[in-house]
């Protein structure tokens, strides 16, 4: 669809999606994108998927000691960003060094392997009790990835997100495979024009700032725009060159129905 509508002159080839863990549903959008602001890095080129140069990583502030060509972009290798899949998959060595700093103020934390998953008994936030894993990439973007998003519940236990590549595909063994654990509640930008990607953390109920022609549009769950709002809607748009864009909301109807137009702007 993108790349027809590309092709017809109606939009560029940019588009966007923000998944919303907390409410449900999310946002995807197909055009220019004005607020939020997003930092990019490059697309790696002449790749079938959406590849990223990863440099390191960090778990904690501490940065982790691996084999300098475990990033590499050769066949078999590389880093994918991809919002197809659920989960976040490693190179076993990647998967192993990251488990042993996340749990290296636990000792000897027993660990149950529930279908594949490492799982855990753990009373308290997570997220005071275990570090934020950062990934590093080519242009100083950073993804931070907090333990409420790589640590989910299952009952009474909880389970880590990120499994190692040997488990979802024998070729993707070497592989770093980012799915929706590591972008869930962020607008996650694909200029397929500039051939770069990237993204910043973003309340996924507000729906992204976006341009038709001239008319700019403003959504949100059960809110009424400001004056301050509308104001500083008024001036980033004053300062921007619209290109005409799509728009589309995917949520669950009872979700749906939520959604008001704040208030609409012509230029």
């Amino acid at each position: 669809m993108l790349s027809q509508l590309a092709a017809a002159g109606k939009v560029r080839k940019v588009f966007a999606h923000c998944l919303d863990t907390i409410n449900g549903g999310g946002i995807f959008a197909i055009g220019d994108v004005v607020q939020p602001k997003v930092s990019t890095t490059p697309l790696v080129p002449g790749m079938p998927h959406y590849n990223v140069n990863l440099e390191a990583i960090d778990v904690g502030g501490v940065k982790l000691q691996l084999p300098t060509n475990i990033f590499g972009i050769e066949e078999s290798k590389g880093t994918i960003i991809d919002s197809g899949t659920t989960l976040a998959y490693l190179p076993g060595v990647v998967y192993n060094a990251i488990m042993s700093k996340v749990f290296a103020q636990y000792g000897e934390m027993p660990l149950k392997n529930d279908q594949d998953f490492q799982c855990f008994r753990y009373s308290g936030s997570v997220d005071d009790g275990f570090p934020i894993i950062t990934f590093h990439f080519e242009g100083g973007l950073p993804l931070n990835i907090h333990p409420h998003d790589y640590l989910f519940q299952n009952g009474e236990l909880y389970c880590m997100g990120f499994q190692t590549g040997g488990l979802q595909t024998k070729d993707g063994k070497d592989m770093v495979l980012l799915g929706d654990l590591a972008f869930s509640n962020r607008l996650v930008l694909y200029d397929l024009e500039n051939q770069v990607i990237g993204w910043t953390d973003y309340n996924c109920k507000f729906l992204v700032l976006f341009c038709k022609n001239t008319t700019v549009f403003l959504y949100a769950l059960n809110q009424r725009p400001s004056r301050t709002t509308r104001m500083f809607v008024e001036r980033i748009f004053h300062k921007s060159s619209c290109r005409t864009c799509s728009f589309w909301f995917q949520a669950p109807p009872a979700l749906k129905s939520r959604m008001t137009r704040l208030d609409q702007y012509t230029l």
